[in-house]
Formats: structure tokens, sequence, C-alpha cells
């Protein structure tokens, strides 16, 4: 087991917990689709940023380390991709008109991971604080890789399930479409407190 083990678990506990961009999306998602709907939106992050960590433990956080820009762009690209999303969320028709629609796909979540500033920042404190190169890379390696597994996992379904949960109270589409313009500027937040 990994030396810093707690350390390790709170830091991604507070990381994976705390309102971002993929947890917004979620309640959104949630609260608009229901949770079947929002399945490839868990599944796309839960893969996704599982993925992207499994890529910075192999290297890519050499690369970002000796070409920063890399990180720069990809920063700004998700952030762009944000604002999108952040529009089609504030200006999205109340759920009874759309209820055909489908939400952000499994393919779009599974990519936007990549391009997540919140998600690439916290992938690269993660691998370069607790993956040592030597021999216990492969066990505190596996034990990274897991851990994003399961907090992606279970923060992103947590945040759908409260979604769903707000939907109670959704009467009308006055509601709902409140609801859809406070998501939206949470997802606005989120983008400018990067930035700060």
């Amino acid at each position: 087991m990994h030396p810093e083990f707690l350390s390790m678990a709170l830091f991604w506990i507070v990381a994976a917990y705390t309102p971002g961009p993929n947890n917004v999306i979620a309640s959104y998602s949630g609260f608009n689709f229901g949770i079947r709907k929002t399945i490839p939106h868990i599944l796309g992050v839960t893969f996704g940023f599982t993925s992207l960590v499994l890529s910075l433990t192999i290297g890519l956080v050499n690369i970002f380390k000796l070409f920063p820009i890399i990180q720069i762009i990809l920063t700004y690209l998700g952030s762009l991709f944000l604002v999108y999303l952040a529009y089609k969320i504030c200006f999205s028709k109340s759920s009874l008109e759309n209820k055909n629609e489908n939400p952000v796909t499994f393919f779009d979540t599974f990519i936007f991971q990549f391009l997540n500033p919140k998600g690439v920042l916290i992938g690269i404190i993660i691998v370069s604080t607790y993956v040592e190169y030597g021999e216990n890379y492969a066990s505190y390696a596996t034990q990274v890789v897991f851990f994003a597994f399961f907090v992606s996992l279970s923060s992103i379904t947590f945040w759908t399930l409260v979604g769903k949960y707000l939907r109670k109270f959704a009467t009308n589409d006055k509601f709902i479409k409140y609801f859809n313009y406070v998501m939206s500027g949470l997802l606005l937040l989120s983008i400018i407190t990067f930035y700060i």
C-alpha cells in the first residue's frame, strides 16, 4: 500500500466531489434527462479521466513539463468547450420540449477529460506527488489509476443523483429554466475560478 495512502485518498475525494465542469454537467443531465440517459456521461467521465491519469503515469506528465505550452493550449481549448456547453445549457429548451434529445455523448465526455482544465491539473498534481519512478513505480501508478477510476465513478454518479433529486422540485417550466441558468452560471464560474 502507498505510504501516503490517506493523504492521496483525501486529495482525490476533495478534488472529485467539489463542483467542477463534469459534476455540473452531470447534475444538469440528471435533472433534465434522468439517470439512464446520463449513463454515457458517467462512463465517459470515468473512463476518460482514468485514461488521462494512466497516460500521465506512463509519461505524459513529463511531456507537459518539457513543453508547458501544450498544457496551456489544452487549457484554453477546454475552456472554450466549457463556454460552448454553458451556452447550450443556458439556452436549452424545457425538458418537456427536449425529452427526446440526448445529453452529451460518451465520446464527447471521454475526449473532454483531456481538455478539462481542472481534471488535467488534478491529474498532474496527483501523478507528480504520488507516483515515484523507481522500484515501487508500478504499485504506486496502479493505486493512483484505481483511485482515479473509483472517485470518478462515485463522484459523477453522486452529482447525477443530486440533479435527479432536485427534479422532484421542478413543478413547472420556469423552475427548469432557472435551474438550467444556474447550472450554466456554475459552469462559467468553474472556468473563471480556474484562472484566478
